[in-house]
Parts: C-alpha cells; structure tokens; sequence
C-alpha cells in the first residue's frame, strides 16, 4: 500500500511540475508586433469642380530606392479635391493600403508640408476618424498662386498625438509617432 501511495504521489508532484512548466513558457513567447506595411506607391488624385480626375504617381514597385515620379501640373482658378491611395506593388495583386489606413483612422494621419504649401496651394482636410480627428485620405486643394515647380511633400504618421497643438490643423511639429511613407512631388501651378 505505501507502494501505491508513493506512486500516486510522485505522479501527482510530477503534473503538478509539468503544469506549472507550462505556466513559465507563456512567459517566453514574444508578443505579436504590429508590422508596418510596405507602401510602393502613392497615388494622389486631383479631382477639379467639373469632375476631371488626374492622377499623379510615385512609384517604387520593386522597393529598391530608385521611385519613378509624375510632376504634379495644376491649374490656377480652379479648386480641386485631392484623394490618397496607397500600394504595396511588392505583392501580385498589389495590396491596397488604404482600407488599412482607413479602418485605422485613429492610428494614422497624413500631412502635407514642402515649399508648394501656402507659396502655390494650401491642403484642408475633408474626412476624419472615428474621434472627429483629421486622417488626410481625402482634402480639399486651394490654388493661391500660378508658379513652381515648387515641391510638395506627403508624410503617412502612424499613431500620431492628433490632440497635440496644431496636429489637427495638419501642422507634423508636435505630432510624434512614426512615418510610414514620405515622398515628395514636383509640383506646378500654371
């Protein structure tokens, strides 16, 4: 009988060891990073008041640093409606980004800065996230002044502070988080 009492209890003390064995390897697993998308392309569509849509592009498809850019051409006396999409062209079907950025709103903003801002054009945004705050996927476009080329620049901000001063007004200073894309246009207001 103290055979099989010792027995049970050294399986007992035995479970009781791989139990808690297990307890310490959920201690050890890493958390799950949020990866930041590989973005290829920036599209920036131009939409004037009679509903004529141009397309500017940057484009990186192969990821390897050398984009191809469209010089922005805009017309002076018109107002224009400016759209952003993103693409991960490293993927086949290119992975379109901008349902992500969308979706998460709150964790993303795009400004807009370079020399072409407040010389030839001014950017407000037309379309916010779920707190009211700005994202930048849609804008309306000012034309201020015929010249150029001047450069415009577009910055992606993940987890910006948008409750930071000026960051609502598009003002990157004060906005912390981390960029996601950065790419500048030529730009030119005939």
């Amino acid at each position: 009988m103290t055979k099989k009492l010792n027995l049970k209890l050294l399986a007992l003390l035995f479970a009781l060891f791989a139990f808690t064995a297990c307890d310490d390897d959920d201690d050890i697993i890493p958390e799950e990073e949020n990866e930041e998308e590989v973005i290829t392309t920036v599209k920036l569509t131009f939409t004037d008041e009679s509903d004529v849509e141009t397309v500017f592009t940057w484009a990186d498809p192969e990821n390897d640093g050398s984009p191809v850019i469209d010089d922005i051409t805009l017309e002076s006396g018109k107002t224009y409606e400016l759209s952003v999409q993103l693409l991960n062209e490293t993927e086949s079907p290119a992975e379109d980004i901008t349902e992500e950025v969308e979706e998460e709103g709150v964790d993303h903003q795009f400004f807009f800065s370079g020399t072409a801002i407040d010389d030839l054009i001014t950017i407000s945004y037309n379309d916010s996230d779920e707190d009211g705050n700005p994202v930048g996927l849609d804008n309306n476009v000012t034309i201020l002044a015929t010249g150029g080329p001047s450069v415009l620049t577009v910055i992606l901000r993940h987890q910006p502070d948008k409750s930071a001063t000026g960051v609502s007004d598009g003002e990157i200073d004060n906005a912390g988080g981390e960029t996601d894309v950065s790419v500048d246009f030529n730009i030119t207001v005939q």
